[in-house]
């Protein structure tokens, strides 16, 4: 399958209005994701790694936030012949719409159900393994405990999830240092400074994150005896929990 060039903040913009994950971001995503993100790629094959050491028979896997369901098929690749089901949410149509062409051309054999809902609507149950993979920076921070705590209450005993978020820094020169390197990289990646520019000021007010400590706090807070971070590239990081 052919991947387009992200070019959605290419040309100045009257009005940058709020980042969505439509059908122009849904056709540009795997070129987007891999040029903004330090280290996406090693993340998806470690998942799974993950799902290969960690997923229990019989068991459900969720991708909550599945965007074009790389997660999903790397959980599905680590799964093998156990017997167990992959339920990957996302609210957007235009993703899952594109997702599904990516699971027709996949060869994995566990079965892989896309649902087009709320990930804070959607009931988690038998999961050994779970995971928010630069999903939970989209949800409303007030309501991020109660998720965190629904989805450990869903989790079979030693079950794992994985929490992949954009982090804020807590002292302001870490934070600058960290931004700035961030950007270099997607410079080095071939985006523009006006690209830059206008895809933060999209996402200001639609991604927000916090820092790594409030993350562990809340984990711990939700019931999980492990949280450790194994993954960290700038201000991009990826904990491990497990029940």
């Amino acid at each position: 399958m052919t991947m387009a060039k992200d070019k959605i903040y290419a040309d100045p913009q009257a009005l940058v209005t709020d980042f969505v994950f439509d059908e122009a971001v849904a056709g540009v995503f795997p070129d987007m994701i891999q040029r903004s993100v330090p280290g996406y790629a090693t993340i998806i094959n470690m998942i799974a790694t993950l799902a290969a050491r960690r997923v229990q028979s019989e068991s459900l896997c969720y991708d909550l936030g599945c965007s074009l369901g790389a997660v999903a098929l790397a959980m599905r690749s680590g799964i093998g012949d156990r017997d167990c089901r992959v339920i990957a949410v996302d609210n957007s149509p235009a993703m899952l719409a594109r997702a599904r062409e990516f699971l027709e051309a996949d060869a994995g054999k566990a079965p892989v159900d896309f649902v087009c809902a709320d990930i804070q609507d959607i009931k988690v149950e038998k999961a050994s393994m779970v995971v928010l993979n630069f999903t939970l920076q989209f949800v409303s921070p007030e309501r991020r405990s109660g998720l965190l705590q629904h989805i450990f209450d869903g989790m079979l005993p030693s079950g794992i999830l994985v929490l992949s978020e954009k982090i804020a820094l807590g002292k302001p020169q870490a934070q600058a240092l960290f931004t700035d390197m961030h950007h270099a990289f997607k410079k080095g990646q071939g985006y523009s400074d006006l690209e830059i520019s206008q895809k933060r000021t999209a996402l200001e007010n639609v991604l927000l994150p916090e820092t790594l400590a409030t993350h562990q706090d809340r984990l711990f807070q939700a019931g999980f005896n492990t949280v450790e971070v194994w993954f960290q590239c700038f201000n991009f990081v990826s904990l491990l929990a497990i029940k």
